[in-house]
């Protein structure tokens, strides 16, 4: 048995499109919301399924594409595996990326999580799912490809040895690349300004969640 396809609505619902429209600070998840259907498409999803297929047991009981989305999810403000499962149950903004609107089941386990980022990792499609988000930011005209390839230039992930652990390194490198997504969406908004330059966090407090 093989890891399905996943296939979220392209479009947004009613109540999905009150859920952005409440979202003030953390434009990422808006972002992702809107191009997860070309950020992880066929291609993509293929890749990632092919990470299973070495393996006839330990198969994911969803499709690798959400938990793609969730790693990029928890990268960004470096929460652990227990709160992204906590966030999936909690965190409407989570619930809104990963197509699992008020559910009161986690769509996945820690294991499933943790077992994905490690396949993820050793075959390096940590640098493909980078270099998309790169690519739909282009494509998108919503964020500056520049701003998003200099934030990554500086990355180990780049470099031919790994140093850190590669949990770390995928974590460093996402970051940097989510960060500029949020900051370049807040100054497309209008909100930018001296002084401004702060980091916008998906775990910002004071936002909370809708």
């Amino acid at each position: 048995m093989q890891p399905v396809l996943w296939q979220p609505a392209v479009d947004l619902s009613e109540q999905e499109e009150q859920i952005v429209k409440r979202i003030r600070k953390a434009k990422l998840f808006v972002f992702l919301r809107k191009q997860r259907h070309e950020l992880l498409d066929e291609g993509l999803q293929h890749e990632l399924a092919d990470l299973y297929r070495a393996s006839e047991r330990g198969q994911p009981p969803i499709a690798p594409a959400q938990l793609a989305l969730a790693t990029i999810l928890q990268a960004y403000p470096g929460v652990s595996d227990d709160e992204v499962i906590e966030a999936t149950l909690m965190d409407r903004r989570w619930q809104l990326v990963l197509d699992c609107l008020d559910t009161d089941q986690a769509p996945f386990s820690k294991g499933t999580l943790v077992g994905f980022r490690q396949r993820l990792i050793a075959a390096h499609l940590d640098r493909r799912l980078i270099e998309r988000t790169i690519e739909m930011a282009n494509q998108s005209q919503a964020f500056g490809s520049r701003a998003l390839r200099a934030a990554l230039d500086s990355s180990p992930l780049w470099g031919a040895g790994r140093v850190e652990d590669t949990y770390n390194l995928v974590g460093h490198a996402l970051r940097k690349v989510m960060r500029v997504v949020a900051d370049r969406a807040s100054a497309g908004a209008g909100r930018s300004g001296p002084g401004s330059r702060r980091r916008t966090g998906l775990w910002d407090k004071s936002e909370g969640s809708t």
